[in-house]
Parts: structure tokens; C-alpha cells; sequence
């Protein structure tokens, strides 16, 4: 507690530093983020305290919508600051120079790991988590039947008709899992896997809020399928918001099947008020807001200076050996993986 009481003291002061000149600075920053935003409220109270700016929330679709439609008005962007393109997504963004540099007042702080996918301090991490199937446990007590325990589980007739995905084109977490599905079968046989799941009749949506809250048996949607792509932090979410309360969560990790994402706010190249949208990403970054994501959204935080939440530590799994690519082979080979994900899949 004492450590972030000081990084705390230091956000504060390094806000209050880099004020500048009230009179030049915007009255308001527009934060764009995907739909599953959702920080405490009054969270940027502070931020406008230090600087006298507001701050208005744009949400829009899914991280890889969000991302696509950052990707067509690069230069000319609808916001300031960019919150929520991860590993997955960001060749993307950068082929497309959609981002200005930054470097965080922060940056000694932050998950070093995530600091070296991004050269030129075009990204700042700002939360790190896990993409990995989830299984309603009722659904498989009551029937008896032993959750699946691998990727190639569920492409086997045990499980046939009880998964549901996201589309990799539109959704983060779908393109995270196609990843470790290639990852996990190689280049060779990822296609053959995902024939599988097609003919296993696995359900793909658009993106992760109709999945785990229509699709999805074990949360609040109560759908018909009781495998779903989400997060290695939903169990802990479930406990969270359990109304009436629960002791434990009713869902659980398939550790197997986790991939790693780390996610990045950024400046949007193009902004009016670059210097201000600077001072947001070290809000971003910094400990006040880092301290709230755990229990609003659900991932871990990237500044090291910040403990997690009991619930969270006793909850969510902590994938020992998660399935990772390097961003780099993402941008070389994400256009063909999807267009041979397209033939296999649907």
C-alpha cells in the first residue's frame, strides 16, 4: 500500500508538472475504447482536476472494429487517445501509422514484457491478460460429463455443439483465439482443426459481448452453450457481480487453451491536441486509474506498482506457460491466416 501511495503522490505531481499553459490546453479529450469499457465512474475526475480537461468516452463495437475504424480515419481520427489495441491487433494499427509517440511518465513502472513488443514508444501498455475457453460448471456436474481439458478436446463429439467463438475479423478475443489455435497446431494443421469445429458445429458470433452474455450457459445470458472464448478474469467477474452474492465463481479456465494479450492505449496521430492526449496516456498508465482495472475490467494490471484485488488473485487463473505469437509474424501473415480462417471455418 505504501508503494502506491507514492506512485500515487508522484501521478498526481507529474500531472500538475506537466499542466502547461491553461489557456492553450483543450477543454476536453475524446477517449475512444470498445463497448466493454467500463471504468468506475468519476474515474477521470482527478485527470480533470491536474489539467482542467475533460474527459469524454467514445465506445464503438469490439477492440477489432474499434481498431478498423481507427485504421480508415488514420490522420484524420474521431478522438484523441485510442484505449484497447492489443498484441493481436496492433501490426495493424501501426502498418497503418494510426498512432503519434508518447512515452509515459510512467514507463519505469510498466510491465517490461509488454514494453518491448512496441518500438518507438508508439503504444503504452496499459493491462495484460489471458484469452482462454471458459465452461459453465453446473452444466457439465449435472450431466456428468468431464469438461474438455485441451484445444483438441473440443473438436471431439463429447463436445459437439457446445462451444461458441468470436470471429477473428471483428472481435479481439477471436482473433486471440485463432492465434492459439495456430500456435497450438502449427501451420500445417490449424485449418484441418478448425474443419473440425465446423463440422463439431461450433457457433461463431461477432464479437465477445453476445458470446458470453446471449450464447453462453454459465453467465448472465443463460444460452444454450456451455463452452465460450472469454477471459482467464471471468471467473472472478462472476463472483463480483453475482446477484445474490456466491462464494465461488460458476465458471472456470480451460488453462490449456490460454493465449496472452496485452492491451495498449495510444495517441491518435492527427489529434489537435497532442501534448494534452500525451497527459492522458500517463493517466492511463499511472496508478490511479491502473488500480481500478481489476474489478471493472476484469485484467491485469500493466504498471507493477499496483496490487490485485483478493477476489481476483483467488479467482482468476493464472496461465503458467499461455500461448503467445510474435506481433511480428501476426503482421506478416494475419491477412492470409484470415482469408484461409474464412474457407475453414464458415
Amino acid at each position: 500500500m505504501k508503494k502506491i501511495t507514492l506512485a500515487l503522490a508522484a501521478s498526481a505531481m507529474s500531472l500538475a508538472a506537466c499542466g502547461g499553459d491553461e489557456a492553450s490546453a483543450p477543454k476536453s479529450l475524446t477517449l475512444l475504447a470498445y463497448d466493454s469499457f467500463t471504468p468506475s465512474e468519476g474515474i477521470f475526475e482527478a485527470f480533470t482536476q491536474e489539467t482542467g480537461i475533460a474527459v469524454d468516452v467514445v465506445t464503438g463495437g469490439d477492440a477489432g472494429e474499434l481498431v478498423a475504424k481507427a485504421v480508415l480515419t488514420s490522420g484524420e481520427p474521431e478522438g484523441d487517445v485510442l484505449w484497447g489495441v492489443d498484441n493481436t491487433l496492433m501490426s495493424r494499427a501501426l502498418a497503418a501509422d494510426v498512432f503519434v509517440a508518447h512515452t509515459s511518465v510512467h514507463r519505469d513502472d510498466l510491465d517490461s514484457r509488454a514494453l518491448a513488443l512496441v518500438e518507438d514508444n508508439l503504444l503504452t501498455p496499459v493491462d495484460t491478460g489471458d484469452v482462454c475457453v471458459n465452461y459453465d460448471k453446473t452444466w457439465f456436474a449435472e450431466r456428468g460429463i468431464k469438461p474438455p481439458a485441451s484445444l483438441a478436446d473440443l473438436a471431439t463429439p463429447a463436445y459437439k455443439g457446445l462451444l461458441v467463438v468470436q470471429n477473428p475479423n471483428t472481435s479481439s478475443p477471436g482473433l486471440a483465439f485463432l492465434l492459439a489455435t495456430i500456435a497450438q497446431f502449427g501451420e500445417n494443421d490449424w485449418q484441418d482443426y478448425w474443419s473440425s469445429l465446423r463440422e463439431n458445429n461450433v457457433k461463431i458470433v461477432d464479437g465477445w459481448t453476445e458470446a458470453y452474455t446471449v450464447e453462453f450457459s454459465g453467465s448472465s445470458g443463460k444460452g444454450s452453450r456451455p463452452l465460450v472464448v472469454s477471459y482467464a478474469s471471468s471467473p472472478p467477474a462472476e463472483v463480483v457481480f453475482a446477484d445474490p452474492p456466491v462464494a465461488e465463481p460458476p465458471t472456470a479456465v480451460i488453462e490449456s487453451t490460454c493465449f496472452r494479450q496485452v492491451e495498449f492505449a495510444g495517441v491518435l496521430r492527427g489529434t489537435k491536441s497532442a501534448e494534452a492526449a500525451g497527459k492522458l496516456v500517463d493517466y492511463l498508465s499511472g496508478p490511479t486509474f491502473q488500480a481500478d482495472l481489476p474489478l471493472t475490467l476484469f485484467v491485469n494490471p500493466a504498471n507493477t506498482t499496483v496490487d490485485l484485488p483478493q477476489v481476483f488473485t483467488d479467482f482468476a487463473a493464472i496461465p503458467v506457460a499461455p500461448l503467445t505469437m510474435d506481433p511480428a509474424a501476426i503482421e506478416q501473415n494475419r491477412i492470409k491466416w484470415l482469408e484461409a480462417w474464412r474457407v475453414a471455418a464458415l
